[in-house]
């Protein structure tokens, strides 16, 4: 039986794997690594946050982004994005030099057992473990405004399903949002000589400004200091200090949650934006059906639209209704906070005894940085003390299970399917 089962190798599950490891916990992780940005994000796109911002976290932090650009003659400078698939094969260095292999199959269940826990893997291999770390990203979390939903994939898809463009060129497509996937997405596509329009239920867009030099006078540092989700005090604190946000009054965490560092255009990509995208602000679709060659969208505020394609770029919702992976039975008891994503404990523990959540589905309790690779670093260190205090404590009808502890039940690592 494992210590840990880590489900999801993005930088939130390989962080954590890093940090299990160790710590000398018995450890699985299952997951393709950094799977959302080698095949969910077209070639062409940058990262928002900046370099620095982006560290993979690992205890003695060797593998960080800026020592893999080093390693290969490259720079990952304050002020210069990143691009994604850059980012992505930081992270598959990263797998290889900080975590302890990586089983590349997809888990498709999660129960409990006597003692913890069961993982089903796609090819139907059950694993056992005393704990674990759901780390599944965005993906389950796909936003597609009800609208458009029941729509063929061959007509309305979500920003994230796409990992190239190329298909649309020459063709009419009408993107939906306003946030930087919309606008990057839309610049993406009118370079490749797609008619492309934007759609945002928004009176104006929000560009980000940019970033002001890493060294500046004292007094503008104390203005307006850097954070990982940019410059500002109220960006720091949600940046540097998850584990006092958490410690907010649940009714001002769910108003920061619904408006903090919400949908903003990166600098980098507006003059792209401004001189080739027509945006409309202020338009919602009510209704949308097939027709011949297309989609018709009935839009408030501007009347029917017809295009060739309609790509969602309307971010995703974190509940606990969307982990499908988990068991009825287990999903069914977790605890939620108001937004309806699961309610996580001072280390992320969920109301399951054991069971652990990482990344955006924690947002709500820990605050923006949860939306962001910044956050993996704090999530990282704080789950796995978590892990390691409840592995002291035993899970419910189970072994105890402390590397380097006076006793240890060992069982094995699979069970029948």
């Amino acid at each position: 039986m494992y210590d840990l089962l880590v489900v999801g190798a993005g930088p939130y599950g390989l962080s954590i794997a890093s940090h299990a490891a160790a710590a000398g916990l018995k450890l699985r992780v299952f997951g393709r690594p950094m799977a959302s940005w080698r095949d969910h994000m077209p070639a062409g796109m940058y990262l928002k946050s900046e370099p620095w911002a982006s560290h993979l976290s690992d205890p003695d932090r060797r593998w960080r982004l800026d020592a893999y650009c080093a390693g290969r003659g490259t720079t990952a400078r304050h002020g210069e994005p990143i691009p994604v698939e850059v980012f992505a094969e930081y992270g598959l260095w990263f797998a290889r030099n900080a975590v302890p292999g990586v089983d590349e199959r997809t888990v498709t269940g999660i129960a409990p057992r006597t003692g913890g826990f069961e993982a089903v893997t796609e090819d139907g291999e059950v694993f056992a473990a005393r704990t674990v770390a759901l780390a599944v990203g965005v993906m389950p979390f796909v936003e597609i405004p009800p609208p458009l939903r029941g729509l063929p994939r061959d007509l309305v898809t979500h920003s994230s399903h796409h990992d190239d463009l190329s298909r649309f060129g020459g063709r009419d497509v009408t993107v939906i949002g306003g946030g930087q996937a919309a606008l990057e997405t839309a610049a993406l596509l009118a370079e490749q000589g797609t008619r492309v329009r934007v759609l945002a239920r928004a009176d104006r867009l929000c560009w980000n400004d940019v970033p002001p030099p890493w060294r500046r006078p004292r007094w503008q540092s104390a203005r307006a200091p850097h954070s990982g989700l940019g410059c500002g005090w109220r960006n720091w604190f949600y940046a540097e200090r998850p584990g006092l946000y958490r410690r907010l009054p649940e009714p001002t965490r769910a108003r920061i949650a619904s408006t903090a560092l919400g949908p903003a255009g990166a600098w980098w990509v507006r003059d792209r934006v401004e001189t080739a995208v027509p945006v409309r602000l202020g338009q919602e679709v009510t209704t949308a059906r097939a027709v011949p060659g297309g989609v018709r969208l009935e839009v408030r505020g501007a009347g029917p639209l017809e295009t060739e394609h309609v790509i969602a770029a309307t971010g995703f919702r974190a509940s606990r209704d969307r982990l499908g992976m988990l068991a009825d039975e287990l999903r069914g008891t977790l605890a939620v906070v108001g937004d309806g994503s699961p309610a996580v404990g001072r280390d992320f523990e969920s109301s399951c005894p054991g069971l652990f959540l990482a990344g955006l589905v924690t947002a709500s309790g820990f605050g923006p940085a949860m939306r962001f690779v910044h956050g993996a670093t704090f999530t990282a260190g704080t789950l796995v003390q978590g892990v390691r205090r409840r592995l002291r404590a035993g899970v419910p009808g189970g072994a105890i299970a402390v590397p380097g502890g006076r006793s240890r039940q060992d069982a094995p690592d699979t069970l029948p399917a």
